[in-house]
């Protein structure tokens, strides 16, 4: 009972501050709007036309509506509901930026509030002058007709932005030497299959891993977006997917979205698109090189999780590596490790020679980016192994999550030529 009332009154607190911050960023856009329509009525010498608050707040609502309908529960077609998913994406873009700026901008008109009663408490006779104009409503106005303008221009770039893909090349000397000539994997992660855009976008995606001319290919976790059904053509995306180009073949392992009840549907599509799924196992490519695969610890659907499947420790991951070794009368090999999320850093040490991350998305747009660089040792880039640790390198993602968005990142592929 006590668990029941907990999350009631944690609902209603999300619904109390997800409503106030439409309530202000509504108010400040019908300020914005009324101001603009005045100055261009001035402009035209026209009849100043004055804007309904009542329309207004009815129009904004709708507007709004779909950005809820899209994530709940609903008997909708599978098309409305991508239709929905769609337009509530690209608004909530706009409305993260517009919620943002209008904040700073409300701090400014706040500053300037303060120096006026500093100014005229310490020098009247200057307060008063700083007072003649209307400045406190000049200074608003403008503020959010500045704000308001700025989030829409960063808003789409960032979706311009997001439909760019971008290469990002490292060249590592492992610890453990590769024999052989070098050897060149492609990885990317977070395709989230069934998000807005990405089955639109596969295409390019695969054509741009082939172009890399992999000798392995790696998918580091979140192939999908929570609910296998939520790919509106699956047969096209499997298709797709089988046009990989790969010397050794396509791996992959699991990350946080790649979980609940449609996880065997996931599987299963995996399968038919001839990638190989590493739960926590290994395989060994060309005996020059070992390619382990990690299930990642933390399911979105804690619930159900990952079905059967679980994330085993590493050192027994390792054990049934030297135990293939062995039975192969194989060397000691470099050991290659794809795991979803970087957070599992501190697991590696020197037993492994590179690990590569996916999952952080960089923080996909500003200022998520300076939220990934507190919470993440290595939030996107390549970190120089050490005598006590591998190398890493974590990509920003393929794909973007919830808002078809990138300000200050990039959709990425990963290339690594390793000797």
């Amino acid at each position: 009972m006590t668990w029941f009332l907990a999350v009631i009154l944690i609902n209603i607190l999300i619904v109390a501050v997800v409503g106030g911050v439409a309530w202000f960023v509504a108010k400040r856009v019908y300020q914005f709007t009324a101001i603009v329509c005045e100055k261009i009525c001035v402009r035209l010498n026209k009849p100043i036309i004055r804007i309904s608050g009542k329309w207004f707040g009815i129009v904004y609502t709708v507007l709004a509506i779909p950005l809820f309908l899209a994530f709940m529960p609903l008997p909708i077609p599978l098309g409305m509901q991508y239709a929905l998913r769609v337009f509530g994406a690209y608004w909530a873009g706009v409305f993260v930026y517009l919620f943002m700026l209008l904040l700073f901008a409300e701090l400014l008109v706040l500053s300037v509030k303060i120096i006026y009663c500093v100014i005229r408490k310490y020098k009247p006779s200057q307060g008063e002058a700083f007072a003649r104009p209307p400045l406190h409503k000049k200074v608003r106005q403008w503020a959010t007709v500045t704000a308001c303008c700025v989030a829409v221009l960063v808003s789409t770039f960032g979706f311009v932005n997001a439909r760019h893909l971008h290469v990002a090349i490292y060249e590592i000397e492992l610890s453990t030497p590769l024999s052989g000539e070098p050897m060149t994997i492609v990885f990317i992660s977070d395709l989230h299959l069934g998000e807005v855009h990405t089955e639109r976008w596969l295409p390019r995606i695969v054509r741009g891993i082939n172009a890399l001319e992999p000798d392995v290919v790696a998918i580091i976790g979140d192939i999908f977006n929570d609910d296998f059904y939520l790919i509106r053509n699956p047969q096209q995306a499997i298709e797709t997917l089988s046009g990989i180009e790969s010397t050794f073949g396509v791996f992959a392992c699991l990350g946080n979205h790649d979980a609940g009840p449609t996880v065997h549907s996931m599987i299963n599509f995996l399968e038919e698109s001839n990638i190989t799924l590493l739960n926590c196992g290994h395989i060994i490519i060309d005996e020059r090189l070992v390619l382990i695969g990690r299930v990642d610890p933390s399911p979105s659907n804690r619930s159900y999780g990952f079905g059967e499947i679980e994330r085993r420790e590493l050192e027994y991951v390792l054990e049934d590596v030297r135990t293939e070794l062995n039975e192969r009368s194989l060397p000691e090999l470099p050991i290659v490790v794809i795991d979803h999320n970087p957070l599992n850093i501190n697991e590696y040490g020197s037993e492994v020679d590179l690990v590569l991350f996916g999952h952080t998305h960089r923080g996909q747009f500003f200022p998520g980016s300076l939220i990934t660089r507190l919470v993440f040792d290595v939030d996107h880039g390549h970190k120089t192994a050490t005598g006590n640790t591998p190398h890493v390198i974590v990509t920003q993602g393929v794909h973007t999550w919830l808002m078809p968005m990138r300000v200050g990142t990039n959709n990425e592929i990963g290339k690594v030529v390793i000797r």
